[in-house]
């Protein structure tokens, strides 16, 4: 298998709420290969953020095996999926989480430098990820003084930092306005394709949806090509 491959195989995942469980993945199975996108759908609460998790290596399988970009995660230690998540995967969700009191150029910074990334190369190669992004004149700028979109483009920047092989985002889109929707896909595509990543995201956007190369809906734990 490539290093830029994602492979999920018969994957199980179920919750406990209260006395009930709640079987949220049943047998879901899907694969990407480097440079293609697919896109999950499905209804609220069906289990598309649940599955980005498990792949991201943010929670754990019940069965079932994922691999991605070189990586056994159903089976990596602590340590192991530390790394993974480091440097495997670049994460974008529907809300940016940067920290308020670091600048646009900082926060996009931290990533390497929390991988041993020397501080003038991760500097470097932030104002870099801030120009593709097309906002490297606000770097110097803390989030509070960023829209909307620009806090999003510097997230993405952020999840490129460690050049994954992998990019999974969980509704990039999904509080932006219609221009910001539409530069943050652009660019979400473009980063994406252009190095040959995979990325794997979830929307409820029929529109950021059908720019993906391939789409599976998600429904009663199982994933389908729509």
């Amino acid at each position: 298998m490539s290093e830029g491959r994602v492979l999920v195989e018969g994957v199980y995942k179920t919750y406990l709420s209260g006395s009930e469980e709640i079987r949220v993945l049943r047998n879901a199975s899907l694969q990407a290969s480097a440079g293609e996108s697919v896109a999950v759908v499905g209804a609220s609460g069906c289990g598309k953020s649940t599955l980005l998790n498990l792949i991201g290596g943010l929670d754990k399988v019940d069965s079932g095996s994922i691999r991605a970009c070189g990586y056994d995660v159903d089976r990596l230690s602590e340590k192991g999926l530390t790394t993974y998540r480091s440097r495997g995967v670049g994460f974008v969700f529907q809300f940016h989480y940067l920290l308020k009191d670091f600048t646009a150029l900082e926060n996009v910074m931290l990533p390497a430098l929390m991988a041993g990334t020397a501080r003038g190369r991760a500097k470097k190669n932030a104002e870099t990820l801030l120009e593709r992004v097309r906002i490297s004149n606000r770097a110097s700028h803390f989030p509070a003084q960023l829209s909307g979109g620009e806090r999003q483009r510097v997230a993405l920047a952020r999840a490129l930092i460690n050049n994954p092989d992998l990019v999974l985002a969980d509704e990039p889109t999904g509080n932006l306005d219609e221009d910001h929707k539409a530069i943050v896909s652009n660019l979400l595509f473009s980063e994406t394709a252009e190095s040959g990543r995979v990325l794997i995201l979830v929307t409820h956007s029929r529109e950021l949806a059908s720019r993906a190369n391939r789409r599976l809906r998600l429904s009663e734990g199982q994933l389908t090509p729509v």
